[in-house]
């Protein structure tokens, strides 16, 4: 995946967020009141007041304000398509995301120390954040590989996962059954594994994530890590996020699950340089870069 490849994706996540947001229930006060505003509860008031005082100002002019909202983001996918105009659009995104990260999200909880990667912390605006800034076409331009520094940023998400998996409040049994929100039998099924092997399956679960944070960081091992971290963000998906929550007219992104997918794959993408990209192009012989 090139930079241009993941501007392109994520042009397309930041439509399907505009899309959401112009659902009927994100015009009413429920926005502000049951998504906004529960997200400063609990958190420390460094985080707690700003969310709430945002939660309050949207619930007194709701439509007001989710109309620009919506079109901000409609507008920011548009122009992340447009080739002449990504470099504007992603600098939109990064600022847009981290502002809603902070104010509307309440940083996924990681002030307070209750987040788990497993429900979907570090934050889908997080990933949007970092993602698009590992898009940004350098001097290169944008037919090279996103950001070398990608594997840190999988690095730190995965094992910054494991550390708040083993924190008070994430770290038992019934702390991750409690965290599942998947539907019907599948969530009796889970529920009944984890009854018997509660200890064993957290234990192996702080593991896995630190595994596959560290996995990234040399090249041998980076193709399993990025493999295992699509396979198990997959299962969070269904079993902690309720695939976003995409059907119940109330979501307003799609979690974070599939940001993670997103991010493995362009973790995976060959490092070229410009010339090698254009040499491709014409049919040229590939040349490696000396060393």
């Amino acid at each position: 995946m090139t930079r241009r490849g993941l501007q392109i994706a994520l042009g397309i996540l930041w439509l399907l967020d505009g899309i959401l947001q112009l659902q009927p229930f994100m015009l009413g006060r429920g926005f502000a009141t049951e998504i906004v505003a529960p997200a400063g509860d609990g958190q420390p008031a460094l985080v707690a007041v700003p969310v709430h005082w945002a939660a309050g100002v949207i619930a007194a002019h709701p439509t007001a304000w989710d109309l620009p909202f919506a079109a901000a983001q409609l507008s920011i996918g548009v122009g992340l398509l447009v080739p002449r105009a990504a470099r504007a659009a992603l600098a939109a995104s990064i600022a847009w995301a981290l502002a809603v990260w902070y104010f509307g999200e309440g940083l996924s909880g990681i002030a307070s120390g209750h987040a788990s990667l497993v429900t979907g912390a570090p934050g889908s605006a997080l990933l949007l954040a970092l993602l698009g800034a590992a898009a940004w076409p350098g001097s290169e331009g944008s037919s090279v590989a996103p950001a070398r520094w990608l594997p840190l940023v999988w690095a730190a998400l995965w094992v910054g996962g494991a550390v708040f998996q083993a924190l008070p409040g994430q770290n038992t049994a019934g702390d991750v059954a409690a965290s599942l929100s998947a539907p019907g039998t599948l969530a009796e099924q889970v529920g009944g594994s984890l009854a018997q092997h509660g200890t064993t399956f957290v234990v192996t679960l702080f593991v896995v994530e630190a595994l596959i944070g560290l996995g990234a960081l040399h090249g041998a091992t980076r193709a399993a890590a990025a493999g295992a971290g699509v396979a198990l963000a997959s299962a969070m998906w269904v079993l902690g996020q309720d695939l976003g929550g995409l059907a119940s007219g109330q979501a307003t992104d799609p979690n974070s699950a599939p940001l993670i997918v997103l991010a493995a794959f362009a973790l995976l993408a060959e490092p070229r340089t410009p010339m090698l990209a254009a040499s491709r192009r014409v049919g040229r012989p590939e040349v490696r870069a000396a060393g």
